[in-house]
């Protein structure tokens, strides 16, 4: 910390209320909310929704590298694929190349799923009350912080 940045011997920092952390946290679990009706009428969750989001980009990809794009381990993500599989939007198959791998990749009934979901980005822009232009600017500041938190836990 810097010394402007120090907070001063009358600041209460351990207030919740000025905690970056309970503010994200808190944040998160009301945008979550927010998704839960909106993706129970796909029959998802909002992990699926992001899995499927990554699959939506990039069709057929490793499980490590589904973990990687959404920062879980395979232990979180191979029940939520086998969910999927199970629901008829995704296969798994071990790849032929290196049978240590398995690629997920969707299904004809996951493609199609995508339409479906293409009105939920500007339902929960609406719900954030946010211009695209602020939307864009939060994602961008959040996606530098998670960048250098990244960089100060791999410094340890």
């Amino acid at each position: 910390m810097t010394q402007a940045t120090t907070p001063s011997a009358t600041d209460d920092w351990l207030l919740l209320d000025r905690q970056l952390c309970f503010a994200l946290y808190s944040t998160s679990l009301a945008m979550t909310k927010v998704y839960k009706p909106i993706l129970g009428e796909l029959g998802l969750t909002y992990p699926q929704y992001l899995v499927m989001l990554v699959l939506w980009e990039k069709e057929k990809l490793t499980v490590s590298e589904l973990g990687e794009r959404l920062s879980l381990d395979s232990g979180t993500l191979t029940p939520l694929l086998k969910r999927l599989e199970t629901a008829g939007l995704v296969a798994r198959v071990r790849d032929p190349e290196d049978e240590r791998r398995v690629l997920v990749s969707l299904t004809d009934a996951g493609r199609r799923l995508r339409g479906a979901a293409e009105g939920i980005p500007e339902k929960m822009l609406c719900a954030t009350q946010c211009s695209i232009e602020e939307i864009q600017s939060l994602t961008a500041r959040l996606h530098a912080l998670r960048s250098t938190l990244e960089s100060a836990r791999s410094d340890d």
